[in-house]
């Protein structure tokens, strides 16, 4: 078995899709099965980044050679013993190979996706795995009104257990330490959209100079700001699975920005002859990659000189983690839980919840308004 990546020459639809995952036998025949499949649910748009081709072709090419080295037939869905091939792959992922449940998961998620495709191709007669209802944990209080499961889920029977390690995030003092040691100013100022807004790294390194005006000239004169992140718009903005959202910038924050732009930005922009669409540039005047992989560097560096072990998205779990404090002790009409899942741009409030967990560690801690304590102490640019 051999995993192999497209270049230019791969042409779809009339796009060259270069990077793309290809399963080959042995015999450098095509392995057409995960190669159809691949091509049905990376490219018809259930994936929206490329990021997860390399993910989905190894787990693909892992397990078709797991099958090939124990001489199993990926079709053989009726095998008369106690444990599917796809459990048995699990079982070997764990066990002998010694994998992170996180990992083992992340493949059979494909793996299943793939079977569940090969049956609605009728490759095979029936799933390979079940459904099973499984007790979820949950922090108590919030969203109790709405939910009508008693606590349980159906879950796929052939996943382990998921031993959920729940987010750090940063205490006001840690944020304090971690913006001081910040002395660049245009590295505070990435910093700071993070832990204001919850945007993910990505999304820090592609935020759009366009998004950022004076609120006093403007007239505006809300607390809270709506932008809308569209990255159809054409200033350049990347959101996870190009999905557009509205987030709330506190108008203080936004006048911040926009001092940044005005007093800061100008001398990094003026290295350029390109005036490019993205808020923040690095030394040479240029925009960060989309990944935001810099960004991530530069985050992490800054920790260690605050003595704290920190990275971009631990910005945003201190977002989402104070800001659920304050929504509740404020007591807002908003729904808590339901705002920062919008914020975070979340598809499922499943993945919100597991803040809620955090939220007990900051039960004694006058967190009243996180936003008002970064501005004030913190200060401008």
């Amino acid at each position: 078995m051999e995993l192999v990546w497209a270049t230019e020459l791969l042409v779809i639809g009339g796009r060259p899709y270069p990077g793309f995952p290809i399963l080959l036998w042995d015999t450098m025949d095509s392995c057409v099965p995960a190669n159809e499949f691949m091509r049905h649910f990376l490219l018809r748009g259930a994936i929206g980044s490329r990021k997860s081709w390399p993910s989905t072709g190894r787990a693909l090419y892992d397990f078709f050679s797991f099958l090939q080295a124990h001489e199993l037939d990926w079709r053989d869905v009726d095998r008369g013993e106690a444990k599917s091939v796809v459990a048995g792959y699990r079982d070997y992922c764990l066990v002998e190979c010694q994998l992170a449940r996180s990992t083992t998961r992340q493949r059979l998620h494909y793996i299943c996706k793939f079977y569940e495709y090969a049956q609605q191709q009728e490759w095979v007669s029936r799933l390979p795995f079940g459904y099973e209802e499984r007790k979820i944990k949950r922090a108590p209080g919030f969203l109790a009104h709405i939910d009508a499961s008693g606590g349980k889920a159906m879950v796929n029977d052939v996943m382990p257990r998921q031993h959920r390690v729940l987010p750090k995030f940063l205490s006001m003092d840690e944020i304090k330490e971690l913006l001081e040691k910040a002395e660049n100013p245009h590295h505070r100022m990435m910093i700071r959209l993070g832990l204001q807004t919850g945007l993910r790294r990505a999304e820090i390194a592609s935020f759009p100079l366009a998004y950022v005006f004076d609120p006093d000239k403007a007239g505006r004169h809300e607390r809270n700001i709506r932008i809308r992140l569209d990255p159809h718009d054409g200033h350049g903005m990347r959101t996870k699975g190009s999905k557009p959202r509205d987030i709330y910038i506190s108008r203080r924050f936004l006048a911040d920005l926009y001092r940044y732009v005005v007093q800061v930005r100008g001398e990094r922009a003026s290295l350029s002859r390109t005036q490019h669409k993205s808020l923040f540039l690095n030394q040479f005047g240029e925009p960060y990659a989309d990944d935001g992989k810099r960004i991530e560097r530069i985050v992490r560096e800054i920790g260690k000189r605050a003595d704290i072990k920190v990275h971009t998205h631990m910005l945003r779990h201190t977002y989402a983690t104070h800001t659920l404090v304050a929504l509740q002790r404020n007591g807002s009409s908003l729904e808590p839980l339901v705002f920062v899942q919008r914020q975070l741009g979340h598809s499922s409030i499943q993945t919100t919840m597991v803040y809620l967990h955090l939220v007990n560690e900051l039960a004694d801690n006058a967190v009243l308004a996180y936003d008002d304590e970064l501005s004030d102490d913190l200060g401008a640019v």
